[in-house]
């Protein structure tokens, strides 16, 4: 049972539920992450927001979705395993590929370079190296993409954190987290 009530667009704030609106006519439905966040209309435009800049970023939806499932399953977030295992599938992602993502294994070097990358920013809480940075950069990285994954990691840690502290239920076919 979700820690807040999971508003919908007849009982959030007007510019929670205008966002709401949005967010149904771009995904089909108002996923439990996005009403739970509702509560704060600030919360909910920075975070529909920053969905909406990344997903017009550089990187990319395929690689977006592998980097989510990879920090999903690093933080123990069943929810956006789920969320992201369904976003991969409709971004082209076969279940291998985002299998292999979730335990941080990428198809190709510059996946795997970004998958390392992301995941040392979590585990190392951002503290990574300027020998880090060079890695993802000789794998074809540009400095725009440089910031990109690390905006990715942020919007993604933001997510986790919000559905695990406030128990958001799982509305997306399950995947089990891997150790």
């Amino acid at each position: 049972m979700s820690r807040v009530p999971l508003l919908n667009d007849q009982t959030a704030a007007k510019s929670s539920a205008e966002l709401l609106g949005q967010i149904e006519r771009a995904m089909g439905a108002q996923p439990a992450m996005f009403r739970a966040v509702a509560n704060s209309p600030a919360a909910l435009k920075s975070m529909w927001g920053s969905f909406g800049a990344l997903g017009g970023g550089k990187l990319g939806a395929a690689l977006g979705e592998q980097l989510a499932v990879a920090i999903a399953n690093r933080n123990r977030c069943e929810y956006c395993l789920a969320a992201h295992t369904a976003l991969g599938r409709g971004a082209g992602l076969s279940l291998e590929t985002l299998a292999a993502a979730q335990r941080g294994r990428g198809a190709d070097p510059r996946t795997q370079a970004a998958l390392n990358f992301v995941l040392k920013l979590v585990d190392a809480r951002g503290a990574v190296s300027a020998g880090d940075v060079a890695a993802v950069r000789s794998a074809g990285f540009s400095d725009e993409e440089v910031v990109e994954l690390i905006a990715h990691t942020a919007l993604n840690l933001f997510t986790n954190y919000v559905n695990i502290a406030l128990d958001v239920p799982v509305d997306f076919e399950a995947v089990a987290l891997t150790a």
